[in-house]
């Protein structure tokens, strides 16, 4: 993962790796955390006690998602929106689809969580398609309302709690890996260029610094190669007093991003937001449409040769589908073409803009389908774009 810019919240010493005392004589902790060893970003966080104070440790099991059998090539169309909300931001994952480097799943946390959390394979990408809440972490809270894309490191612990009454509706991205802005929006030391559809002044780092000195039990679950680890704590974990770098929390939101169009339709690597190994995520954003005076403004058919293209479907009316709903999610995979249903392309002409909203996953390893999401899936979508139903 790669931050844009350099952060520091609450109190540090005025050089690295020197005593740093607490008002009652003892050393606050440092704690360097970083990636790639010693040679990738990293933040230094200063905890009012040692951050290794692990009282007991415990496996909770398996947490790999289970996948359905193998089938026919086909596009597929789940609906999200009817899953009953319940259950926590993390227990409470519905998982869709998934390969060796991302998981997607969706959640309606109804209740905070009663412990904290840190992924230990990758970064987490949390889009916030309605309610409004806060992410409690090491680095700060970060507040949240919809359209939030919420980036969170590997490592970083943290816990989500939802306003009442909000009714929080999530998109989950789990990686393997990193997640960053694209490497051709930053120069050479990082900076997001003029032709970037964001910058630094769009990113809401974390906004408040609180430092927990309580003792007890705080139990801190870890997932870990597909296992769900419980760490209890004998203090808070979240105790840092102080912290700076580039690797921390973070927020955009996706009405931030500023569209790029043209003439003609362009490619969805414009749309382009994030970054990981293996996978790119993309926003769909109310824009004009195209101005060429012979414009189709509806994406023309093709054909995902060396990826699998996973679309969630925020709000708005998204002019080459027919049947979608806020809440949907396809899966067109690799191999075969897709494009406008039947109509839309020339339903599309002479309109100026959108009001679609939707974000966009494309992988480059397959993806398969999770057990979990076989209950809420559209069975009829791969034969959508036929002009005439089938006979029976």
């Amino acid at each position: 993962m790669a931050m844009p810019f350099y952060h520091r919240m609450g109190n540090v010493p005025p050089k690295r790796h020197t005593q740093f005392r607490r008002p009652d004589g003892a050393l606050y902790r440092e704690q360097v955390m970083g990636t790639k060893g010693f040679s990738g970003i990293q933040s230094i966080l200063y905890h009012h006690d040692a951050p290794t104070e692990i009282a007991e440790a415990s496996l909770l099991g398996e947490r790999a998602p289970r996948y359905e059998a193998p089938g026919a090539l086909r596009h597929r169309h789940f609906r999200t929106a009817g899953l009953a909300a319940g259950g926590d931001a993390v227990e409470g994952r519905r998982y869709v689809l998934g390969n060796e480097d991302v998981r997607i799943a969706v959640a309606s946390p109804t209740e905070a969580m009663a412990y904290y959390y840190r992924n230990g394979d990758g970064d987490e990408l949390l889009f916030v398609r309605e309610g409004e809440g806060a992410v409690e972490t090491m680095f700060g809270t970060l507040r949240y309302g919809p359209g939030d894309y919420i980036v969170l490191p590997v490592g970083t612990i943290y816990r989500v709690v939802p306003d009442e009454g909000a009714g929080t509706r999530l998109l989950v991205v789990e990686t393997n890996s990193w997640l960053a802005p694209p490497k051709r929006y930053r120069n050479d030391r990082g900076q997001l260029l003029e032709h970037s559809p964001y910058c630094e002044r769009d990113i809401r780092p974390p906004g408040k610094l609180e430092t927990f000195t309580d003792e007890g039990e705080f139990e801190v679950r870890l997932r870990k190669d597909g296992r769900l680890h419980a760490h209890v704590y004998a203090r808070h974990p979240l105790n840092v007093v102080g912290w700076d770098g580039y690797l921390y929390p973070w927020i955009l939101n996706i009405g931030d991003f500023e569209p790029i169009t043209g003439r003609v339709h362009q490619p969805p690597p414009v749309h382009q937001t994030f970054e990981g190994d293996g996978f790119v995520v993309c926003s769909f954003c109310p824009r004009l449409y195209d101005y060429h005076p012979q414009a189709i403004p509806a994406p023309y058919a093709h054909s995902n040769v060396d990826s699998d293209e996973v679309l969630y479907y925020v709000r708005g009316h998204f002019g080459s589908r027919k049947g979608i709903e806020e809440g949907s999610l396809t899966l067109h995979p690799a191999g075969i073409p897709h494009g406008p249903h039947p109509g839309k392309a020339e339903a599309s002409i002479g309109k100026k803009e959108t009001t679609e909203l939707a974000v966009m996953i494309d992988t480059f390893r397959p993806l398969r389908v999770a057990e979990q999401a076989q209950g809420i899936e559209d069975g009829g979508y791969a034969r959508s774009w036929l002009t005439a139903p089938p006979k029976p």
